[in-house]
Formats: structure tokens, sequence, C-alpha cells
């Protein structure tokens, strides 16, 4: 991956595939029943998925699709319900995996991230 650092802060092409300091690529993962989920790809064996830094896109705003949210990520983040970021999670049934770029990484990070309280 190709970088610049300026002023101590490192800076990636936002096309870039982001990886995490395990090289995990992060990216968008749709299952059959589970919903979608953006992470870092952490292992796969046939359906199973094991993300880290995973969080569920309940709904999101500003993408037709997962193809475009994986490229470009949300344009109305303010309209987007994303769940809390977990560790790790293993997804059942994965059916689509598409890789994030940089753009897209920062993107769907950013978005603040819903929870119930009482």
């Amino acid at each position: 991956m190709s970088k610049i650092t300026i002023d101590g802060v490192v800076y990636v092409p936002e096309n870039e595939k982001p990886k995490n300091e395990n090289g995990e690529i992060y990216s968008v993962v749709r299952t059959r029943s589970a919903g979608v989920f953006a992470g870092y790809v952490k292992e796969r064996n046939g359906q199973e998925v094991i993300l880290t830094e995973a969080t569920r896109l309940w709904s999101w705003s500003g993408a037709f699709t997962l193809s475009q949210i994986s490229i470009d990520g949300v344009q109305d983040p303010d309209n987007c319900k994303f769940a809390l970021t977990v560790e790790e999670i293993l997804l059942l049934e994965a059916i689509e995996i598409i890789p994030c770029t940089e753009k897209a990484r920062k993107s769907i990070t950013d978005v603040k991230k819903h929870e119930y309280k009482s």
C-alpha cells in the first residue's frame, strides 16, 4: 500500500484497499440472514467469515448499493444507522464480500454509532 506521512499523519490514496496491522482487508460482508457488516476479514472458511473491528450496517443513506458503499462510502451519514463496533464476530452464511477503498472505510467508520439508552 502506498502512503505518505505529513506532520506525523499517515495518508493513503483513497482508492487503496485498507488493511490493518495484521494485513486483513477492510470489507463489506452481506450475510443470508444476519444482515450487512463492515470490518477486517480475518478468516474465511466457505461461507463462514470472521471479521474484526466489525460494525453492523443496519440501514444506510447516500449510496444505492453495497458495491457503491465499498467504493465511495456513504454520502448521507446523518441518515445511516450503524451499530456499535465489536472486536470480533463470526458470520455464518456470508454470500458477498466486497473489499473497500480507504475512502469508503473512513466514511463507514466515521458514521455515528447507534445504541439503545434507557
